[in-house]
């Protein structure tokens, strides 16, 4: 099968994520939480089962992926984007950078942040806000081991399946559980819910609401 090449270029993403309304959610008594979307290259490839490896680098779009360490206290072993806590005095957007340099080692400028999605409020307690942030290549990148087990490039074309997203019920979910296909894997929310949405608007243009979408079992605490 030959895979489809999708080469998202920075205006339009700026111009696209311009347009979004975004749909806040008042933290209220929850924690918040900002992680970055970032859009990069594929690279060499997502670099897991069910993925091509390319031989030479692709400058195909790309978002960029972690595995939680399996060594954390909560959510461990998880796919993610990095990110973490809102500190006293930080926007979301500066959490975001932030979060980039400590896991994976990748420094952005201010004016690498392009947009916002939607906020999600977890399970767990949290309201995390996702920052859209064009990346670049981003070719020179370092897991912090005490945080992220290994970093992935999903290409923008895997997002795209006829099969994607993946919906079911769960007892005690008001709303379905959205994962997303890749590989020979899935993502469940709430990054799942990110990469759905950067699909169906970024990508596709499409208006399109997430944080009603609930999360496995799993992730509940």
């Amino acid at each position: 099968m030959t895979e489809v090449t999708i080469r998202l270029t920075p205006a339009q993403l700026r111009e696209r994520l311009a347009r979004f309304e975004v749909q806040a959610i008042d933290p209220a008594e929850r924690r918040r939480a900002a992680v970055a979307v970032a859009v990069t290259e594929a690279g060499f490839g997502a670099d897991f089962d069910g993925m091509p490896h390319h031989a030479h680098w692709s400058d195909a779009t790309a978002l960029l992926l972690t595995r939680r360490a399996a060594g954390l206290s909560s959510h461990a072993g998880q796919w993610a984007m990095p990110g973490g806590r809102i500190d006293d005095g930080e926007t979301p957007e500066q959490a975001a950078l932030r979060e980039l340099v400590e896991e994976v080692g990748l420094a952005l400028a201010a004016d690498a942040v392009f947009g916002r999605l939607d906020d999600y409020a977890t399970r767990s307690g949290y309201v995390i806000t996702p920052v859209v942030v064009w990346a670049g290549p981003a070719r020179e990148l370092t897991p912090n081991a005490a945080e992220v087990a290994s970093i992935h490039r999903i290409p923008a074309s895997e997002l795209m399946r006829a099969d994607a997203p993946l919906l079911n019920q769960v007892k005690g979910a008001e709303h379905p559980v959205l994962r997303m296909p890749v590989g020979e894997r899935w993502i469940a929310a709430p990054t799942a819910a990110f990469i759905y949405q950067f699909r169906e608007w970024c990508l596709l243009q499409r208006p399109t609401r997430v944080a009603h979408f609930d999360q496995p079992v799993f992730a509940w605490k």
